[in-house]
């Protein structure tokens, strides 16, 4: 019973830890905040370090609002 238990605390994840990783599969498969140009487009430019951080931060807060959100609403 015991291991039942400890089996479920380490495969269930916080709503934080879900948007993490909602994030990190973002980030990773599109390349978010990064400014790249495609097909002739062209755009503004690289970030700075502080535009691309503020970047994270808003997609982090948006990930947690879908994590959050409650099915049906």
């Amino acid at each position: 019973m015991a291991e039942d238990n400890q089996e479920k605390a380490t495969t269930q994840h916080s709503p934080d830890q879900t948007a993490l990783e909602l994030l990190k599969f973002i980030v990773e498969t599109t390349g978010y905040g990064k400014g790249t140009s495609t097909a002739g487009f062209h755009a503004k430019g690289p970030r700075s370090s502080d535009e691309y951080t503020d970047a994270l931060f808003e997609l982090f807060d948006r990930c947690r609002a879908a994590v959050r959100k409650q099915p049906g609403k």
